[in-house]
């Protein structure tokens, strides 16, 4: 069944502080119009620059996601961006009033729940997935960086985290599909080793951490209390009160989960690959990952998209077929030189793929057209309208008892000749539940992976046979 694309009901406003930049700022959600995408706004800079959350914008990834655009950088983006992409919202605008999204709790479920408190707004535009077609592998030798994204009904992580470290050592996440992400990755925070503490001060970084919103993971046992001390007032936190019982977490702040760091990770991921620009279908595995090694993999991921955007649909046309063209003649009424369909590759609950081979010894090419025979668009129509009367026909019990009458035709759309030497496929998918004996589907039919001709269809089933 298609999807349609979704925002939000109202506006969501966050207020809080940077984590690296230190400095408070509010946050403002706001529905947008089909096909918007994310895109962040500045609203506190001359002329309210838009910054639009898209891989090829990222301008840096120590620590947090910046993207930049049109003269204006947002930091951090990660988490809102999970949070907006696990609660499949298509269209939103980020209005900030300073340079770095509120890190909040260090999660994204503040953003989860509020978004899901207003919730959510139906639109008009389909919602397109991309729907990975191979294996795509990548890795950094040098950095131990894997990835790895090969073709799943869902859009599915796992993740392993690797740091050499008493406290933390390997650890795993999964998420099988997007509604798992409210319940076991939305709550994770972001962490950070006291050892990296000192690093991340001197170069002006997480000026807004402590430790309501970031893990503080201790790997040695060894840590003076004038250390704590000057790393507090490093962080511009001389009152933060600071203890440590050994390895483990500082201020023995408690775990949500055993591998919260690694669900932190697989969320980060979700939020970085949002940039891709489309909603996902793909199980995705990273070894090892960060900010800088999800964003590459992002941009691989878009080159994807563009080589099979130029490729077209694939479609096994040597599989056996469900049902040949004995079977569809005891489904369809229709005979030579109306019958249409010559075989059925795939039927599922909601959709059917047919396949019709033109050839030049069909009668309507005597005079459609003499020396540039061209398969009649009209015809086109009612192949695909034959494909969608056997799917009708297939919900009922004796369907050569029924018949499969059109009431409407809508949305007709011819983009490319075709022609004698032709295989068409097409693609029916159901767009509303069958209520009634009334079968409203979209059709698509496609040449060479192209689409040639699409339309909207809605027909009714009658037995009117004994």
């Amino acid at each position: 069944m298609t999807e349609k694309q979704r925002t939000l009901k109202e506006s969501i406003v966050f207020n809080g502080v940077g984590l690296h930049t230190g400095e408070a700022v509010t946050m403002e959600i706001c529905p947008a119009a089909d096909n918007h995408g994310y895109k962040f706004q500045r609203v506190d800079l001359e002329n309210q620059p838009i910054i639009k959350a898209d891989v090829d914008y990222v301008v840096a990834t120590d620590r947090g996601t910046t993207l930049e655009q049109n003269g204006a950088r947002v930091y951090t983006t990660e988490h809102v961006l999970a949070a907006l992409y696990a609660s499949q919202v298509d269209n939103a605008l980020i209005k900030i009033n300073g340079p770095e999204i509120p890190i909040m709790d260090g999660s994204s479920i503040l953003f989860v729940n509020e978004i899901e408190r207003v919730g959510f707004e139906d639109q008009q535009a389909d919602r397109e997935y991309f729907e990975l077609n191979e294996n795509i592998p990548w890795e950094d030798l040098e950095k131990g960086i894997e990835f790895l994204a090969i073709p799943d009904v869902n859009y599915r992580l796992t993740v392993m985290v690797d740091y050499n470290s008493p406290v933390l050592g390997t650890q795993h996440a999964s998420m099988y599909q997007l509604s798992d992400f409210k319940k076991e990755i939305a709550k994770c925070r972001t962490f950070v080793f006291l050892r990296e503490l000192d690093y991340l001060a001197s170069n002006n970084l997480i000026k807004g951490g402590d430790l309501d919103n970031a893990i503080v993971l201790v790997d040695r046992a060894d840590v003076a209390q004038e250390e704590l001390d000057r790393l507090a007032k490093l962080l511009g936190k001389d009152k933060l009160q600071i203890s440590i019982d050994g390895i483990g977490v500082l201020n023995s702040t408690k775990l949500q989960y055993e591998n919260e760091p690694a669900r932190h990770k697989l969320l980060d991921i979700v939020g970085d690959l949002a940039l891709v620009g489309k909603p996902i279908k793909a199980h995705i595995l990273a070894a090892r990952p960060g900010h800088s090694g999800n964003v590459r993999f992002a941009k691989v991921l878009k080159e994807q998209i563009k080589k099979q955007q130029n490729q077209g649909r694939q479609f096994d046309l040597s599989k056996a077929p469900v049902y040949d063209i004995n079977d569809i003649e005891r489904i369809l009424p229709h005979r030579y030189p109306f019958l249409m369909v010559d075989k059925i590759i795939e039927i599922h609950e909601n959709s059917i793929l047919g396949v019709k081979n033109i050839t030049m010894n069909e009668p309507q090419f005597t005079g459609h057209f003499p020396g540039n025979p061209v398969f009649p668009g009209v015809l086109q129509i009612e192949a695909m309208a034959q494909v969608g009367g056997i799917f009708a026909l297939t919900k009922v019990e004796d369907p050569h008892l029924y018949s499969t009458y059109f009431m409407k035709i809508d949305n007709v759309r011819f983009k490319q000749k075709v022609m004698p030497g032709d295989t068409v496929v097409f693609e029916l998918v159901l767009t509303s539940p069958i209520r009634r004996g009334l079968v409203e589907m979209s059709g698509k039919a496609f040449v060479n992976g192209k689409v040639v001709s699409e339309a909207s269809m809605l027909a009714q089933i009658i037995k009117d046979k004994e």
